[in-house]
């Protein structure tokens, strides 16, 4: 990623064979904002809450079983008044503001804020030369081999020498290609994602990515 300055945001991009094909501007109202740290931890967080789903569930009274009839009669044996021996301070009996599976844990996102915190993670991963850029990413057949020889390929790329590997998870970003997501899910860390679903929790959660040229059009239609 270079700036010139006119403050015009070109890029670079390659062929499946690691080649360089062209320099290319990018939009500075989408790949050149600020890091905002705050936008983005708001709404990482959200969609992680959004994602989750309550399975801890503990009983209360009213769930556990037995406990119907009482224990005792009331008065004239000097014990204590017992109703329930399902009651939460004996043993065996319900807990008391236990977790539920009922608790609602979704949190609101407003959709500008979703938006902007994508292109700010991107925007930041330009600049830290965590994007690549490619003509076109295409397969004649949906094989492992084909998918693993593109990636080596595109290693040999300045900065890209981890691409797919442990300390490198890469997220390819394509378009609906049958061929292509057939091809690539075998692979220890790569991921694949439609562009039209990019979202922030995504681009954070992988080092690097990569998107087409056609992709950047179709994110800037999608946001």
């Amino acid at each position: 990623m270079e700036v010139n300055s006119l403050q015009k945001i070109t890029a670079n991009a390659y062929n499946q064979s690691g080649e360089k094909t062209e320099v290319f501007e990018l939009d500075k109202k989408f790949f050149g904002l600020p890091w905002n740290a705050d936008l983005v931890y708001q709404v990482a967080v959200s969609m992680q809450a959004n994602k989750r789903t309550p399975i801890a569930h503990a009983k209360d009274r009213g769930e556990v079983r037995g406990g119907g009839k009482k224990p005792w009669r009331q008065k004239g044996l000097g014990r204590a008044r017992h109703g329930s021996i399902r009651s939460p301070i004996w043993i065996g009996g319900g807990v008391t503001h236990g977790p539920t599976k009922e608790k609602i844990y979704k949190k609101k996102i407003n959709k500008k804020m979703k938006q902007k915190s994508l292109f700010v993670v991107l925007a930041q991963k330009l600049r830290d030369n965590e994007i690549l850029f490619v003509d076109n990413l295409s397969l004649n057949e949906s094989k492992t081999k084909k998918a693993a020889a593109v990636i080596k390929a595109l290693r040999i790329i300045n900065g890209y020498a981890n691409l797919g590997k442990r300390a490198g998870r890469a997220l390819f970003c394509l378009a609906d290609s049958r061929n292509e997501f057939l091809a690539f899910r075998n692979l220890p860390y790569v991921n694949m994602i439609e562009t039209r679903n990019l979202n922030t929790l995504d681009a954070l959660q992988n080092k690097f990515i990569v998107l087409t040229k056609e992709g950047v059009k179709n994110l800037k239609i999608t946001c």
